[in-house]
């Protein structure tokens, strides 16, 4: 199992396993063109050459950034991939020199269990919130917001 960075060629495949997930209501949906835009931010769990999980950091502010779209194939659930993700992300931050990461889930218990916290989304920066403008959820967000310090 190796975490990289994603190239060009991965994009169809994780708006594939995002929209899976998203279709379900279980996390919010990502545009190709969004993704395509945002090469940059995400990293791939790759096993034996087969994509099998993702997600991506996004940079907020100078100290602040946010772990967005974790998804582990179906077959890979429950195998650590989703941790080895949100540690790789954590990793980055660090290196990056950003010392608050957060995340709006609906799978708060998933992130407890990697040493984050729940918080009320008001707490978190006005930055946040300009994304999400664009959500169809928005202003209604159903997502709980968690938090690490670094």
């Amino acid at each position: 199992m190796i975490i990289r960075k994603a190239r060009m060629c991965d994009v169809e495949e994780v708006h594939a396993l995002i929209t899976h997930y998203a279709d379900r209501g279980l996390m919010l949906a990502r545009s190709r063109s969004m993704l395509y835009e945002g090469i940059r931010e995400i990293s791939i769990a790759e096993d034996r050459g087969k994509l099998v999980g993702t997600g991506m950091l996004h940079i907020i502010w100078e100290d602040l950034a946010e772990i967005r779209s974790i998804a582990v194939h179906k077959d890979f659930q429950k195998s650590g991939i989703g941790r080895m993700l949100v540690n790789a992300f954590l990793c980055e931050a660090r290196e990056l020199k950003i010392p608050r990461v957060f995340a709006l889930t609906y799978q708060a218990g998933f992130f407890a269990k990697c040493s984050f916290r729940v918080v009320p989304k008001e707490s978190l920066s006005q930055k946040v919130w300009k994304e999400c403008i664009n959500c169809p959820k928005f202003p209604n967000c159903d997502e709980e917001a968690v938090v690490i310090d670094l």
